[in-house]
């Protein structure tokens, strides 16, 4: 037999297919296949699908429609494979193989099925791997960053989300597997850790019967990587052993990424959040009164149904009040297989469209003014890019995640994937300007 096809990536969606996407590709690395950037070039392209909203569905077809009119041998992949499965192979004649959620693990074998000529369906009813340290990875974030998922699945039931449908239940990865796995990453010269999982506050819960999120964070604390940042952190999970672990361990960020959702108790009633509202108010002042330097970080879904103007300006005043750094605003997505879908009280598109508009117009003075007070302060920042057009380089404090939040453009002396002091001389409602002192 000749020598093994050329594969590129199509990566969608989020962080959590990237590391699956990563995953697959060192898979195929692993086993001698070339890699190729260039669709164009490649022989299959594996499209890793995103299906958690409608947008998302979208630009997953989008790109699948694209790649048959180029006539491409496609792999469809990720959250789009595990929820439609053969509907997909039906509708797409050049689609050769649908791989669901929790079975990327077994790209090689379906490639070389492939190419025998099978249409492959490899779809588990229910996914239940999860990779580890020892699944090859090809990084395709810059050499700074690189996100370490803590957990794959969710046990929650919010009502207007499909995730648990597919990528299964909460199950996390050991201690010791994912300290093992960032030592790696400190190796190959990684600044920022990024921890990520459905619920990351509950990391731990279905391996050793509690959550063991604060061990987890002391026990990353003593690996050689400055900057550890964490995702997705549920309120009821930011127990003071979390907040102490956050306090106490130098390299663990005080940036809390908090998924709210919404701030009036009976929409989340109706969302089904874990918590539904009660602790809101209280847990963030007194987050704030134990962490007086963290960065705040949220979302929000405006237009859920049933949402009445009324819950919709309890949400404004609870925007004012809290100042947050930084805030998502999202139209709620009406998904068929959640309970949301068949609620009474469904509003129209242009209501929830305003609504997203007011709120985030509301935040931009907050987040203006946060920044505003940093112009003058001298603040650590990871290089990340260089434009060679105008000597300028881009990067990101402690403040900024990847890709959710602001950038900061520098002048100076810098060399890429260095934390350097630079002064902040300007900033504007989402990104900062500055000068390597």
């Amino acid at each position: 037999m000749g020598s093994k096809p050329t594969i590129a990536l199509s990566h969608l969606g989020c962080e959590k297919n990237r590391v699956d996407s990563e995953h697959m590709l060192g898979l195929l690395a692993a086993s001698g296949y070339e890699l190729d950037t260039n669709e164009e070039l490649a022989d299959y392209v594996i499209v890793n699908t995103c299906s958690f909203i409608q947008a998302a569905r979208e630009e997953s077809v989008r790109t699948l429609v694209e790649l048959a009119e180029a006539d491409k041998k496609i792999v469809i992949t990720g959250c789009m494979a595990q929820h439609f499965q053969s509907v997909l192979l039906e509708e797409i004649p050049e689609a050769v193989a649908v791989v669901g959620s929790g079975d990327y693990h077994k790209i090689v074998e379906v490639i070389e099925r492939a190419e025998q000529g099978e249409r492959v369906e490899e779809v588990s009813p229910e996914p239940t791997y999860i990779a580890d340290e020892t699944t090859p990875r090809y990084r395709t974030t810059n050499e700074g960053v690189a996100y370490l998922r803590v957990a794959e699945g969710c046990d929650y039931r919010c009502a207007f989300c499909i995730i648990p449908k597919l990528r299964g239940n909460q199950r996390s990865r050991s201690i010791e597997s994912l300290v093992t796995e960032a030592k790696i990453l400190a190796e190959q010269g990684v600044q920022e850790l990024i921890l990520i999982s459905q619920i990351t506050t509950n990391y731990g819960k279905d391996l050793y019967g509690e959550p063991r999120l604060a061990q987890l964070l002391r026990a990353l604390g003593e690996v050689d990587i400055p900057w550890i940042r964490m995702h997705y952190a549920y309120p009821t999970g930011l127990t003071p052993e979390v907040i102490d672990a956050i306090e106490e361990t130098p390299n663990v960020l005080p940036y809390l990424d908090l998924p709210l959702q919404h701030s009036h108790p009976e929409v989340l009633r109706a969302m089904n959040r874990p918590w539904q509202g009660r602790v809101n108010d209280e847990l963030l002042l007194r987050l704030r009164d134990r962490l007086p330097q963290a960065t705040f970080r949220t979302t929000f879904i405006v237009g859920f149904p049933g949402e009445t103007e009324t819950h919709f300006a309890h949400l404004q005043q609870f925007v004012q009040t809290h100042e947050f750094d930084h805030v998502g605003v999202f139209t709620f997505s009406r998904e068929e297989g959640t309970p949301a879908h068949t609620l009474p009280g469904q509003l129209p598109q242009d209501v929830m469209e305003a609504r997203r508009n007011a709120l985030m117009q509301l935040q931009q003075p907050i987040s203006e003014r946060k920044n505003q007070a940093y112009v003058g302060q001298t603040v650590e920042v990871l290089i990340e890019q260089e434009n060679p057009a105008t000597g300028q380089w881009l990067g990101r404090s402690a403040r900024f995640a990847p890709d959710v939040d602001g950038l900061i453009y520098v002048q100076g002396d810098a060399r890429l994937n260095q934390i350097l002091p630079v002064q902040i001389t300007q900033a504007d409602p989402y990104d900062l300007y500055g000068q390597v002192v």
